[in-house]
């Protein structure tokens, strides 16, 4: 076992990137403050206190994604801890659209971030579709601002043209990874070294060029709310001297992200950047952009990685859906928006006092305004996010079940499932007032609380729309296979006959109550087994289909339908 340093111990802080066959931590540090020596009290060890990073005045969040691609869960969550910062603290959200890599632009993906940000139901601020005092909020309608800022950091001698061609970037790039140790710095400041003069005729000429920072001897260190103080330099080889100096502007009159997102952040006054961990390796060239223009760097949290069960990087491959195709799937925006905020966050985490007992599952059900008020940066966890799709599954059948109980949320549901039926029944079901919008109220309910996602319904509830239930299915085979285990065959026939003289003893239909205390009693009075009881009677009408409560599919079915179906199952169980 490796001997930890002691305390005052300077120590290596290595950065690692993920790969993707496996995505531990992103962040991997040893550091002093990784080993303290809890202090001894009269009560035992006593841990240092955490330091509060929550702001204590408003605080002005953006969210800034790039539309090279549709909405992921990652994105959501990036923007759903900045929405929620804002509101919590009762400051300003700003969403701001990075195009400045027009290459990777994809059509439509604009239009879907605003569409999905909607249905998750996240509202900004500002933005490219309501305007504000700090617009234009697309990047590509900025670069006059951007090449101004540009410009002043060539007069201050904190950057420089660069003209240097593809081939010779390529063969410099090529030449560090040889180098041994390798240099991740990999330009020789070959075009710093150009007079002013040269430069400018150059630029004159029409030779195209980037402008380049003069990067420092040491980058500022980190400082982020959720990790502490992290030192992050770029490593170089001291036998071969070269400079990270990253590209501000491209050859196309863009800027890159590293020059845009300062100017940006500082001229919208932000005043807290909540991002993904894979951005932590650019933060010291950020803050040395910051520190060149004289400005003050705003708060940083970067959050870790979303990964699946097995610890892997989430990608398409591995779960990392569009949010649009959630929506379509049946994940109702609430469930998502719930589900999303657990992801490196936890409503009780930072308390002054946490409770030790593992709380229930109940606890983490929380409503979009219920985030927005226990919403606090303390609650940050630094682990790998896993992602549960049973989770998600739990929290889509909670809300789904809260939606059904309220009459417009009924009427939403099954206008919603109404054609899936439809589509799924119409050429086998003759009695077309199963269509009818009033019917499907009635089995959206009966199966409330019993299904995950709407979509699974018109399966679910198949055996409401067929003449009969699908007694060669392998929940049916299962229940008579059991029957001949347990010996139980005669009980079963015995009580489907005597519900069968009970139910047709009178004309009426029974109700719920009444057919409820029939059953019980078919256990308690007649001495048959009460797991017999519901499982034979459940075969008989469903097939063995679990879910719906037996009174409430009795009378959806009407008399006529459970007298015959009861009578077709005593003829398969008697055989």
């Amino acid at each position: 076992m490796t001997r930890p340093p002691r305390i005052g111990t300077v120590c290596i802080r290595r950065f690692y990137a993920t790969s993707s066959k496996s995505s531990s931590t992103f962040l991997e540090l040893l550091s002093e403050n990784d080993f303290l020596v809890p202090k001894k009290s009269g009560n035992g060890l006593k841990l240092p206190a955490k330091e509060n990073v929550h702001p204590s005045s408003p605080a002005r969040t953006r969210f800034a994604p790039s539309p090279t691609g549709f909405l992921h869960l990652g994105s959501l969550r990036t923007a759903l801890y900045n929405f929620l910062l804002a509101r919590a603290t009762k400051g300003e959200f700003v969403l701001r659209v990075e195009d400045t890599d027009q290459t990777r632009k994809k059509e439509g993906a604009e239009e879907n971030i605003y569409e999905s940000l909607k249905w998750a139901g996240i509202s900004w601020d500002e933005g490219p579709t309501n305007g504000g005092p700090h617009g234009p909020y697309r990047q590509s309608e900025r670069l006059d601002i951007y090449r101004k800022y540009a410009n002043q950091l060539i007069q201050s001698g904190h950057a420089y043209r660069c003209f240097c061609s593809r081939e010779r970037l390529d063969q410099l790039r090529a030449s560090a990874k040889k180098l041994t140790p390798p240099s991740m710095a990999t330009y020789d400041r070959h075009c710093y070294h150009l007079d002013q003069s040269e430069s400018e005729h150059k630029e004159f000429s029409g030779k195209l060029y980037t402008i380049r920072l003069k990067s420092t001897e040491k980058y500022p260190k980190v400082t982020d709310l959720l990790h502490g103080e992290l030192d992050l330099q770029v490593q170089i080889n001291y036998a071969d001297t070269r400079y990270d100096d990253p590209v501000l502007f491209k050859t196309d009159g863009y800027p890159t992200y590293h020059l845009a997102n300062v100017v940006d952040d500082h001229l919208m006054e932000i005043t807290h950047v909540i991002r993904g961990e894979e951005w932590l390796p650019s933060t010291p060239k950020h803050l040395a952009i910051y520190d060149a223009f004289g400005w003050t760097p705003p708060q940083f949290v970067h959050i870790p990685l979303l990964t699946s069960l097995e610890d892997k990087k989430l990608s398409k491959r591995t779960g990392d859906i569009g949010i649009k195709e959630y929506a379509l799937n049946g994940v109702l925006p609430e469930a998502l928006v719930n589900f999303v905020a657990l992801f490196g966050w936890s409503p009780t985490a930072g308390a002054d006092k946490p409770k030790r007992k593992r709380q229930s599952t109940d606890g983490e059900i929380l409503s979009m305004d219920q985030l927005i008020q226990k919403f606090n940066l303390n609650g940050l966890t630094k682990g790998n996010a896993k992602v549960s799709e049973s989770k998600l599954e739990f929290f889509n059948a909670h809300y789904l079940k809260a939606l059904i109980e309220t009459p417009d949320g009924l009427d939403a549901i099954a206008r919603e499932v109404q054609p899936l039926f439809i589509e799924k029944f119409s050429n086998v079901v003759a009695n077309r007032l199963k269509f009818e919008l009033d019917y499907i109220k009635q089995v959206v309910s009966l199966f409330k609380g019993k299904i995950h996602n709407v979509k699974d319904l018109p399966d679910e509830a198949s055996y409401l729309f067929y003449d009969s239930p699908n007694w060669g299915s392998a929940d049916a085979m299962n229940y008579i296979e059991q029957l001949s285990v347990t010996n139980e065959s005669k009980a079963a026939v015995s009580i489907l006959e005597e519900f069968l003289q009970w139910w047709n003893s009178r004309k009426e239909l029974w109700t719920p109550t009444e057919i409820d205390s029939f059953i019980k009693s078919l256990a308690k009075e007649r001495g048959y087994k009460s797991s017999t009881v519901f499982q034979t009677l459940r075969f008989a009408f469903s097939g063995s289909i679990p879910g719906a409560p037996l009174s409430q599919l009795m009378i959806l079915l009407d008399k006529e339908n459970v007298t015959r179906r009861v009578a077709a199952a005593l003829s398969i169980l008697k055989l």
